[in-house]
């Protein structure tokens, strides 16, 4: 096993579990990028902010949970992608609206791209646009 996958995991689960930056920094270089091509996360630029989004994604949607599908390793290009599907119902206060109720449920992928065993980029491959739909926001 690539010495990188144990330290993926680690930032997957503390990440999607809503643990922020306080948290998530400890696997990646201070100033880590962020990109995705969804409305939600078009001014997220940092990791720092992502784990700051997610973080915050959890208090209105505070039942939001995963289920890894996949996760691998590619040591040719130093990258781990993982694969899961996000679940929640917006009961909670915050976000684009009053809570709505409804809930999502979301596929998605995120590539990290380490420089020796810190991640300095994450890539997330998201529809937002079909799950802001589910959840009633658009």
């Amino acid at each position: 096993m690539s010495s990188i996958t144990p330290i993926a995991r680690k930032f997957f689960e503390a990440c999607e579990t809503g643990k922020g930056w306080a948290v998530c920094r400890e696997w990646c270089m201070p100033e880590a990028t962020f990109a995705a091509q969804a409305e939600p996360l078009a001014d997220v630029r940092t990791l720092q902010q992502y784990t700051e989004w997610m973080k915050g994604l959890l208090t209105f949607i505070p039942d939001g949970r995963f289920d890894l599908k996949s996760f691998a390793t590619d040591d040719e290009r130093n990258t781990v992608a993982a694969y899961a599907v996000f679940r929640g119902t917006h009961t909670g206060e915050g976000g684009p609206c009053p809570p709505t109720g409804r809930t999502v449920t979301t596929d998605y992928v995120y590539v990290m791209h380490f420089e020796g065993d810190r991640i300095a980029h994450m890539q997330k491959i998201w529809h937002a646009g079909l799950a802001m739909k589910e959840l009633g926001w658009v």
